[in-house]
């Protein structure tokens, strides 16, 4: 059940062990949130342009939203999101002068959500 798409800015394309954070989320989502590995679906999705502030730094952005059913505590959806802030931090490499702009939010996903799988 948990949906997961991770965006992140296309200056951070080889700095960021991906399925190395992947593999370390999902069990953070087993453990705080109830889900069952194999449950667990994150996407990446690299975006080509991003920009902050005035854009003379050596930025990267990424965010990660986390779509789970609904019924999960305040307090456990804060532990999900900063223990997604954590991960960040160890498979995000800086490479000298980068700076990582990272966040995280859990949403509840839609009462229309559907899930379908085939063999």
């Amino acid at each position: 059940m948990p949906q997961i798409t991770v965006d992140y800015s296309e200056r951070l394309a080889g700095a960021f062990d991906r399925r190395g954070f992947a593999l370390a989320l999902h069990p953070l989502l087993v453990d705080v949130a109830g889900a069952t590995a194999d449950a667990c679906k994150t996407r990446f999705v690299r975006t080509e342009g991003s920009l902050v502030g005035d854009g003379t730094g050596d930025d990267g952005i990424v965010h990660v939203m986390i779509g789970l059913l609904p019924g999960r505590s305040p307090e456990a959806k804060a532990r999900v999101t900063e223990g997604a802030l954590d991960l960040l931090r160890q498979y995000v490499k800086s490479d000298g002068g980068l700076r990582l702009h990272a966040s995280a939010e859990v949403r509840d996903l839609d009462d229309s959500y559907r899930r379908s799988a085939e063999a």
